[in-house]
């Protein structure tokens, strides 16, 4: 044992050299010093934050994440959501995005790779919060302020994990820093470097876990600010986890719709509101809706950069407007909106401009994704129309078709659209597929068609079937299997941490 631990101790430096090139826990974005960061208290316990001021860099970093880093919270996201379902295509011909449209990604593509390493940096911050505020023994930190902050973080943990546990199933669910590592902690500490992978189940549990814990102290909505992570945006991913096919819960999912409509959210009248314009075409229509749960806002000149990656900046027309675009209108989406008579929705969500490249369609009238048209524009991450058809697709898997319906029709008439009719609520199976419509049609480029159809069960049936309906689409390059309903854990993580195992398919 003592020849072990000699050699372990002499490991250590090589140890030290590996772990700073780990993603697992480095340094939030701050104004942090050596004279805020690395004190001890007068017991000698390491004390990361020693003062309000370097933990509210810590608690303020996250919510600069979320309007900072829009690659994997928005931009790559819909491209994963949207072109592996039938309402897009990859819209480039690039090395990095044509295997988004034809399934055929592996664990080489640094898209996935960046979005990992992004997820997994947000979780360290988020850990950095959770696992320190409690140890700052600068008392002008006030413990209502104490709980408040970690409530925040818990929230941004959960929603942070909701998303890798839908797009990777197994990954390490990481709840605490790592910390300095040592020959006497060295059994503690290493598993926080090299964690093994968790279980979809074992991800769940962690995600309700802290986004119940965050409910008593969280802040509450605020209708001037819908950029908060607040007790209702904690419900409303409660909704949505319990939605899911692992933890499949109807009527948790409605309680937690009812809190969040309890809570003020309403749809907005006109649907306009909550992408368009101003009248004289200068900034955003409306922030801070009646609708938004949680929007990332960004004011004009602040820099919704995304939105010349999905088509034009209509507050800079001609800006970056010289090559093909990602997240193109699948002709199987126009298809729907046109068999459905839906021309507000359809209108709001696709717009036709003549264009220099002609990948998909004829260039003189091109489609695009409209839902992000400006650098004022707002992300909006969650709002009350997905959470109320959620609760209208677990009031009809209950079987209470007719109260389903009913707030079904009440989104369908905000747009102008007649009740379902009869023959849609005749049963469950047939009200679930209008319910499973009438989501594609309400949130089309928001990023929920992928997983409405994995919940559905309906990927394999709607993908495998997708090049004989939808001519303009690439040819599949192999079928959709559910071992491909997630992506592959990047290689570069799989080399760095050889405790992680690659998902089955790839």
């Amino acid at each position: 044992m003592k020849h072990v631990k000699k050699i372990i101790k002499l490991s250590i430096g090589l140890f030290i050299l590996l772990f700073t090139a780990c993603d697992l826990d480095y340094e939030p974005v701050s104004q942090l010093s050596e004279n805020t960061v690395g004190t001890k208290d007068t017991t000698g316990m390491e004390i990361k934050y020693k003062d309000r001021e370097a933990m509210l860099a810590v608690y303020r970093d996250i919510y600069q994440r979320m309007t900072g880093n829009q690659e994997h919270w928005y931009l790559d996201y819909l491209l994963f959501s949207e072109c592996r379902s039938d309402n897009a295509y990859a819209g480039t011909t690039g090395a990095e995005v044509v295997p988004v449209e034809t399934n055929n990604l592996d664990a080489s593509n640094s898209v996935i790779a960046r979005d990992w390493d992004r997820y997994m940096g947000d979780i360290a911050a988020a850990n950095s919060i959770i696992s320190n505020i409690d140890l700052v023994p600068d008392e002008s930190l006030t413990k209502p302020e104490r709980n408040l902050w970690k409530a925040e973080a818990k929230i941004y943990r959960a929603m942070i994990m909701f998303d890798m546990v839908r797009w990777f199933g197994n990954f390490p669910v990481i709840t605490k820093e790592a910390g300095k590592i040592t020959a006497e902690n060295i059994e503690e500490v290493y598993p926080l470097y090299f964690p093994k992978s968790n279980t979809p189940a074992e991800a769940y549990a962690q995600i309700i876990s802290d986004l119940r814990s965050a409910l008593e102290h969280a802040p509450a909505n605020n209708n001037a600010d819908k950029t908060i992570l607040s007790k209702t945006v904690a419900k409303a991913l409660l909704a949505k986890v319990y939605a899911e096919r692992q933890v499949q819960n109807p009527d948790s999912v409605i309680y937690f719709a009812d809190q969040v409509f309890a809570d003020g959210i309403s749809l907005v009248a006109d649907y306009s509101d909550l992408f368009g314009l101003n009248a004289s075409k200068t900034d955003a229509k409306a922030r801070n809706t009646s609708e938004s749960i949680l929007e990332l806002q960004y004011f004009t000149g602040s820099g919704n950069w995304v939105t010349w990656m999905f088509g034009r900046d209509l507050l800079d027309y001609d800006f970056y407007f010289t090559w093909a675009k990602w997240v193109t209108p699948s002709r199987d989406l126009i298809k729907a909106f046109d068999d459905a008579g839906d021309m507000k929705r359809k209108n709001e969500s696709i717009v036709y401009y003549e264009t220099a490249w002609s990948n998909y369609y004829d260039s003189k009238n091109y489609p695009f994704m409209y839902k992000c048209r400006s650098n004022a524009n707002s992300i909006i991450k969650l709002r009350g129309a997905d959470i109320m058809l959620l609760k209208a697709e677990a009031l009809a898997r209950k079987n209470q078709l007719l109260q389903a319906a009913q707030v079904v029709n009440t989104v369908r008439q905000r747009v102008g659209l007649p009740a379902l009719p009869a023959s849609a609520v005749s049963s469950k199976e047939s009200l679930l597929d209008a319910i499973l419509l009438e989501r594609r049609l309400e949130l089309a480029f928001e990023g929920h068609r992928l997983f409405d159809l994995i919940r559905h069960e309906k990927l394999q049936s709607v993908m495998n079937t997708l090049n004989q309906r939808d001519p303009g689409r690439l040819k599949q390059a192999r079928e959709f299997s559910v071992e491909l309903e997630l992506l592959p854990i990047p290689q570069p993580v799989l080399d760095e941490n050889t405790n992680l195992v690659q998902n089955p398919g790839y």
